[in-house]
């Protein structure tokens, strides 16, 4: 398909979907900018969690099971590490290690993150473009009943538990959209946002001076990670309704503020699509539960096809 994309993406359904992207799309016509507020150091070194997950996933070389780490890992590093009473609630396997390990040494003598991925990108023969979205320090700060937490701590350290009041992104309002991400937008001939959280996966991104505005100059459709009230992994539910807000794929396009031309959802919520339309906002109703590469590639030919008739549309009017 003749298509220049950009997708934004955060986590694992992210990563699905712009794997799915991948397969449909010519290397040369896809461009993937990936949420960096999760980013945190850890031991000395700094972790990308998102990026690490998309570049694996596009790779073919993430843990089938959880969906983020690598395949046929091993441990010696952590189960070494407990052995002294070191911090293990974050899981660093063996192989994953060397990346942090090499990013961290890369970054400490002064090259950027996106020069360090696009050559690792090329390293695992991943073709499409890759890109964090700064190359500047951005972190996501969860509001909880309990204090303000780094994201990280609040996802992985204290399992989602503590009830969310916001969130902010520290550094945001001072980062530099990464080198290529603004003429990316503005090459594009559409924009996908991939099933992934809201407010912790793709606002950290839209919060990037410029950022919104760019992609609001083209047609955006995204697939709802929300399915009959609850979603795939994680925690956009829970979040939702801690504050105060239904979980629904209404409830995520409106999120967006009138950004959405288009809004694919799962078929266990095609209930809600005519209300949706009477809105302006054009839907489609397809399976959206990414359990094999058969079905990422399927549900991305159905958002790009949302995608080409918003286009028709708007160049009708």
């Amino acid at each position: 398909m003749g298509l220049k994309v950009v997708a934004l993406a955060g986590g694992v359904g992210g990563a699905k979907l712009a794997d799915g992207l991948a397969a449909i799309l010519a290397p040369e016509d896809l461009t993937v900018i990936v949420n960096t507020g999760d980013d945190f150091e850890h031991l000395g070194l700094t972790i990308c969690p998102d990026l690490d997950t998309v570049v694996y996933t596009l790779a073919g070389l993430a843990n089938p099971e959880t969906g983020w780490g690598r395949r046929d890992e091993t441990w010696a590093f952590l189960d070494t590490l407990e052995g002294f009473g070191g911090p293990t609630w974050f899981r660093l396997g063996d192989r994953d290690l060397a990346l942090h390990i090499l990013r961290t040494n890369r970054l400490r003598s002064g090259q950027p993150l996106s020069q360090i991925v696009g050559d690792v990108c090329r390293s695992l023969g991943v073709a499409p473009r890759i890109l964090p979205m700064t190359d500047d320090r951005v972190r996501t700060i969860v509001l909880t009943d309990e204090g303000d937490l780094p994201f990280q701590e609040y996802f992985v350290a204290r399992g989602f538990e503590p009830a969310v009041r916001g969130f902010r992104f520290d550094g945001a309002e001072r980062a530099r959209p990464a080198p290529g991400v603004l003429e990316s937008l503005e090459e594009a001939e559409a924009v996908v946002l991939c099933p992934s959280n809201p407010w912790v996966s793709l606002d950290p991104i839209l919060a990037l001076p410029g950022l919104r505005q760019a992609v609001a100059r083209r047609p955006v459709v995204a697939i709802s990670p929300i399915i009959a009230g609850r979603a795939v992994k994680g925690p956009a539910a829970k979040m939702y309704r801690e504050m105060g807000i239904e979980p629904s794929p209404a409830a995520f396009a409106k999120h967006f503020g009138g950004l959405l031309a288009g809004l694919v959802m799962d078929t266990a919520d095609a209930a809600l699509a005519p209300d949706l339309e009477a809105s302006g906002l054009r839907t489609l109703i397809r399976p959206t539960l990414m359990q094999s590469r058969e079905d990422r590639r399927e549900l991305a030919e159905a958002t790009l096809a949302l995608a080409v008739d918003v286009m028709k549309e708007r160049a009708a009017r």
